[in-house]
């Protein structure tokens, strides 16, 4: 690798390093409160939707038109309401296979008569060729392989999140942020997705399963993080070489 083409590397790995020489002696910043609606992962969504129905309401009647019930209802519903994601992840996997297959070829060709010319055929060909062996294939192959997997996770957490879109069909478009900062490490939690209101409890939460394109990501940064991940030296080096 030429000398020029390094230049460029170790100069984006020293920028790098130097954004990071602010937070030496001091915890991770926690960022400041922003729209949730800004963040990526709650950009605006666009579904295929029926058309809008218009349903008429009577100012004497008791009942509110798309109400659940006589009372209030205190379940988040439009933009700016706060409901509780509960998250309880368990997901396990094994898988083994085992695969082994054995094939083996035998092919042989003789012309011990060619139209009665068979006593001429040392005329024709060399003297090395016998007539009663002119062709005889061998061929054989094996091959077997072996794989598994184990797998086990188990995540438990509780999150606040935003309606921040009322689709056209009255689902609820959702997205929230949690960061938690424990001495010099940060945690950061993230939600986002599209529920019906029918899936919210009466104590204004509900689970992740009801969660349709469902966003979760959970992550930190600081001083622990940093020791278990490799250096940008490292991390540069792995993706540009191709052995």
């Amino acid at each position: 690798m030429r000398i020029g083409c390094l230049i460029p590397l170790v100069a984006a790995a020293a920028l790098g390093g130097c954004a990071r020489l602010s937070e030496v002696g001091s915890a991770p910043a926690i960022s400041q409160i922003t729209n949730p609606a800004l963040q990526s992962e709650a950009r605006v969504v666009s579904l295929p939707m029926p058309p809008p129905s218009i349903v008429e309401s009577e100012s004497s009647s008791l009942w509110r038109v798309g109400a659940r019930s006589f009372f209030r209802d205190q379940r988040a519903k439009t933009i700016g309401d706060i409901l509780t994601v509960l998250i309880d992840i368990e997901d396990q996997a094994q898988l083994q296979n085992e695969t082994q297959r054995e094939r083996e070829n035998s092919e042989n060709a003789a012309l011990p008569s060619f139209f009665g010319l068979q006593g001429k055929l040392k005329n024709v060909l060399p003297d090395a060729v016998d007539p009663e062996n002119l062709v005889e294939l061998d061929s054989g192959s094996t091959s077997r392989g072996t794989g598994s997997v184990n797998r086990a996770e188990r995540i438990a957490l509780r999150v606040a999140a935003l309606v921040t879109e009322v689709l056209p069909n009255g689902n609820l478009v959702i997205a929230g942020r949690q960061e938690v900062r424990v001495n010099f490490e940060l945690r950061e939690l993230r939600i986002a997705g599209v529920i019906r209101p029918e899936d919210i409890s009466n104590v204004n939460s509900i689970q992740y399963d009801r969660i349709a394109e469902a966003r979760i990501s959970y992550g930190g940064r600081g001083q622990i993080t940093d020791v278990q991940q490799p250096r940008y030296g490292q991390q540069i080096f792995d993706i540009i070489m191709p052995w």
